[in-house]
């Protein structure tokens, strides 16, 4: 991923590069690019927090989810869910992958942007978001608005969102001399980042710096960093060839991501708020 300068707001056609970019990235997203070995371990952390916090049976809301793949494991655990993302073809691809694993009476997918929950009807027991989609919305004071109104009291939120410290990132690109790379999260506001011949326009954070925004209608349960210790997914070439060494590193993050000042670097954190 390469990145531009930032703009100071997120027009409608910034909007539009970020659906035809995960567009452009759909028919082979659940290769590589989206579910290697790295993203399935963080993916599989989500999964058991949003198990945790929110009872099976319940009804879940996934603001930004992609080809299905936790929607269709939610709905495999008795979960109902309402899966939601601003790319059409995403949205395609999780209504395909829902009928093929048989839960397409659990999966409803909607062709809905984290800037259009205004379209929705409440009444969800818990709403969560897996790797960085709340990065994209052009205001995410409106969504934690929107998601104190879809949920309802002592309602759960689980995000995985994209942090403003990564360690591995910085170094990884000061080694490669990518100097302008290395630095890309330090940016504030909406930043261009490349993917696949396209923009996504991307906002980075700090835990707490996100949690402000809901803390008018959340209190913070906890959050943890992820991919710390264990590399970043886009270097899981990297793990392929250090994989003993990586897995202890993995298990480094599992007992000490979630203590003071750790928590708050890593690749992404994982936050959980309560409505109140």
């Amino acid at each position: 991923m390469e990145a531009g300068s930032p703009p100071a707001t997120l027009s409608e056609t910034q909007l539009l590069d970020t659906q035809r970019a995960f567009d452009s990235v759909a028919p082979d997203y659940d290769g590589p690019r989206g579910n290697n070995e790295l993203i399935q371990r963080m993916r599989l952390t989500l999964w058991n927090s949003v198990s945790s916090e929110v009872p099976a049976g319940s009804r879940l809301l996934d603001l930004g989810c992609g080809t299905g793949i936790d929607a269709v494991e939610f709905a495999r655990r008795g979960y109902q869910v309402v899966a939601s993302d601003w790319s059409p073809r995403m949205v395609e691809r999780t209504q395909a992958r829902a009928t093929a694993a048989g839960v397409q009476a659990q999966v409803a997918a909607l062709h809905v942007g984290v800037h259009q929950l205004d379209r929705l009807e409440g009444g969800f027991d818990g709403i969560y978001s897996n790797f960085g989609p709340l990065n994209c919305a052009p205001d995410l004071g409106d969504v934690a608005v929107q998601c104190a109104r879809l949920l309802q009291p002592g309602g759960k939120l689980v995000f995985s969102v994209i942090g403003r410290i990564c360690p591995w990132e910085v170094g990884y690109y000061l080694f490669k001399r990518r100097i302008k790379r290395a630095c890309v999260r330090a940016a504030r506001g909406a930043t261009a980042v490349g993917m696949n011949r396209h923009t996504i326009w991307t906002h980075y954070y700090l835990p707490r710096e996100f949690y402000r925004t809901f803390a008018a209608h959340f209190t913070l349960n906890g959050y943890r960093a992820m991919s710390l210790f264990m590399p970043p997914p886009y270097l899981v070439e990297f793990y392929h060839r250090h994989q003993s060494a990586c897995d202890r590193l993995g298990r480094l993050d599992d007992r000490f991501g979630a203590l003071p000042g750790l928590r708050d670097m890593g690749d992404h954190f994982l936050i959980v708020m309560q409505r109140r």
